[in-house]
């Protein structure tokens, strides 16, 4: 969420912030403007009726001094206080309605982020490694899953649904594979510390992160959520965690951590679900867009001055994955029109995928300021001042785990239909260097 203070005082650049992202100022921040008038004016009320009663104190203190009658005054002096009240309370609803249209609002995009209303104004901001040039067609993992044995989307349909896979197989074990080796490269040469979360959230936990109330279509709630209310956060209703970003954030939700412990860097593997609500014939094919896939997720807390080269760390930390990996890839640094909702800046990595012949989204890191901290309340005490402040929190998939493997059929695809292991992975397969076709699936 955004500073109430900050948008009160830069109203006009806020609203200016707003249009980059292809909002509309007016239909989010609503009658804001008419509420802080309000609140001003209630708020100098008070302090004026404030000033009347202590002066009338003065008078009760000299009447009742001088041996006189003070009823009258005393009378006076409690409608005053009361008005007071009744000032301080109204001011104090007007403050709650502007917390309660920032809390709708989307984070501010920094100032080199490009202006732009999608994803077409998207800045690439380097490349790394060769494309892959094949002597045969190049197929879609979707063709070489089926013909391995080792994906099926049908049966996933038949037990599940649309947008459900199975693994069988070598395609199990390559899941497996791939999973074990990001947490690894993330704990013990990235210096992540590992943590298992629940895949469970109340809606405290979603408002925190930013993904309640805007965005309640794309999550899937338990039957005790089924009752959900924008602006009733909970402790005792569930939602399945959309990304690990939720969980891990909310570790410290209500928290002041220690300064001398940040950054905080954070990794975790967990399964995601997602409704993919807005997202109805998009992706189709093979299991690029899916109601439940598996990620791993690095977060971290750190103090506003090192925000920036934090950012630049852990993107770099996703890359390396890549890198490491031999997956083709680029950098790209998201316009205000395709930024998240509680993002102030995005780069995208986009893994090469042959078979379809594009890049697509393999990760995003994103840098959200004090947003989800404000949100969440995770505060931290600055040496040497007497006041806590918000920390800054960044998080990035360092992958996507269903993503990468399949980047990894397609890249790695071989004239007879069979699949290279990469090199770093082939100790995560037991020594297995080559994935041929399965009978029997």
């Amino acid at each position: 969420m955004l500073d109430l203070n900050v948008v009160r005082a830069n109203l006009e650049l806020v609203e200016k912030k707003l249009c980059d992202r292809g909002a509309d100022p007016a239909a989010l921040l609503g009658g804001f403007r008419a509420l802080d008038q309000r609140r001003r004016e209630r708020i100098t009320e008070a302090e004026q009726l404030k000033a009347q009663r202590n002066k009338l104190s003065e008078e009760v203190a000299r009447l009742k001094k001088s041996g006189q009658d003070a009823t009258a005054v005393m009378d006076e002096t409690r409608a005053l206080k009361a008005r007071m009240d009744e000032m301080e309370a109204a001011a104090a609803a007007s403050e709650d309605e502007m917390r309660a249209i920032l809390s709708s609002i989307p984070n501010v995009c920094r100032d080199e982020v490009p202006v732009g209303r999608d994803e077409t104004a998207n800045v690439e901001v380097k490349k790394w490694g060769a494309i892959p040039v094949f002597a045969f067609p190049p197929k879609p993992h979707w063709e070489l899953g089926e013909q391995l044995g080792i994906l099926d989307l049908n049966r996933a349909a038949k037990i599940s649904g649309a947008r459900f896979a199975v693994y069988w197989g070598d395609g199990a074990k390559l899941e497996r594979a791939l999973i074990s080796f990001m947490l690894d490269v993330h704990t013990r040469e990235h210096g992540y510390t590992e943590v298992l979360p629940p895949f469970i959230v109340n809606s405290k936990s979603l408002f925190g992160t930013g993904q309640l109330p805007k965005f309640a279509e794309d999550l899937f709630r338990c039957t005790d959520a089924e009752s959900f209310t924008p602006g009733q956060y909970r402790d005792n209703d569930h939602w399945l965690i959309p990304t690990a970003e939720v969980p891990v954030t909310n570790l410290f939700r209500d928290e002041t951590l220690d300064e001398a412990r940040l950054p905080i860097s954070l990794t975790a593997y967990t399964p995601c679900f997602r409704s993919e609500a807005g997202s109805y014939g998009k992706d189709v094919r093979g299991i690029i867009r899916q109601h439940q896939f598996q990620k791993v997720e690095l977060v971290k807390f750190t103090r506003p001055e090192d925000s920036d080269a934090e950012h630049e760390k852990l993107t770099r930390n996703a890359e390396t994955i890549l890198e490491k990996l031999g997956l083709p890839y680029r950098r790209m640094l998201l316009s205000t029109g395709d930024t998240g909702f509680s993002a102030a800046k995005t780069f995208d990595l986009e893994v090469w995928l042959p078979g379809q012949n594009l890049y697509r989204e393999i990760s995003s890191c994103s840098s959200f300021e004090a947003f989800q901290a404000r949100r969440a309340n995770i505060r931290y005490k600055p040496k040497g001042q007497g006041k806590s402040a918000f920390v800054h929190t960044l998080n990035g998939s360092g992958l996507a785990v269903g993503r990468t493997w399949l980047a990894i059929l397609e890249n790695y695809q071989q004239a007879d239909g069979s699949v290279r292991v990469p090199e770093a992975l082939i100790r995560y397969m037991g020594g297995q260097e080559i994935i041929c076709p399965r009978a029997g699936a």
